[in-house]
């Protein structure tokens, strides 16, 4: 079978669907995270964490809305990339694609845990028969189990970014260089996670130094990646190319 042909303009559509998502991503990451959910909670007090939340409750709110743009930005940057890299080997960008969609959608599922939390808050009828510490302990939880949740889901951003960084080395029209580091940003995120996971009070942020590597990625992307043309795209061997070789001396 020919291998998937790339033209200009799919190219550069991919390359600028892929960065002005991850800009959006990253702005929209930040203030839902840094100036809402960080500014809000307080480890290891329920009562604290509870009333911020409640007097700043719109905050809150346009937080979670936030975190769910992320999540949908995810899945189209996901198909994004998959079109962006399809040209170096299919199967490893399809399976690069499906492992930031399972990141989306675990990430989804963390989402939810923050809004139990705020209806806990909020005192629903039904809930009358538990005291105003009871749910601020419960709501407290359910924003660890927020945390707890988006950590599994990094794994496999983490794995994502390592795959993509490794097509991205292999392709010819993405520096090598940008790949190793989104190699070593992914690399960062699974440390992190499991670290996260596994030891108790765990303060390492490998990621902290090492999510440069999407910075850079996310920039080449708008600036270079746009402009990618089809011969440049189209010269690369693919990662399959022994297989094909081989079928071509089969035929000769």
């Amino acid at each position: 079978m020919d291998s998937p042909k790339v033209t200009d303009a799919s190219t550069r559509r991919d390359a600028l669907v892929a960065g002005l998502g991850l800009l959006a991503m990253a702005i929209l990451a930040a203030i839902a995270n840094f100036g809402a959910i960080e500014r809000l909670v307080t480890d290891g007090n329920a009562t604290k964490t509870a009333e911020d939340i409640l007097a700043s409750e719109g905050l809150f709110r346009f937080a979670m809305l936030a975190m769910v743009l992320v999540a949908v930005l995810d899945v189209l940057v996901a198909w994004a990339l998959f079109g962006f890299f399809r040209p170096v080997h299919e199967g490893a960008s399809r399976l690069a694609a499906w492992l930031r969609v399972a990141y989306a959608a675990i990430f989804a599922v963390a989402i939810g845990e923050l809004a139990g939390a705020l209806h806990l808050l909020r005192g629903a009828d039904h809930l009358k028969t538990f005291s105003v510490d009871q749910l601020q302990t419960e709501a407290l939880l359910r924003i660890d189990a927020f945390h707890d949740i988006w950590n599994i889901a990094l794994v496999f951003f983490g794995v994502h970014l390592v795959l993509i960084g490794v097509i991205a080395y292999r392709s010819g029209y993405v520096p090598k260089w940008v790949g190793a580091l989104l190699v070593l940003a992914g690399v960062g995120y699974v440390v992190d996670s499991f670290g996260a996971l596994l030891v108790a009070d765990y303060s390492l942020t490998v990621g902290a130094l090492t999510f440069v590597g999407e910075v850079v990625f996310m920039i080449w992307l708008l600036v270079k990646g746009r402009i990618v043309g089809a011969r440049t795209a189209l010269s690369i061997p693919e990662l399959s190319a022994p297989a094909s070789s081989s079928a071509t001396q089969g035929t000769t």
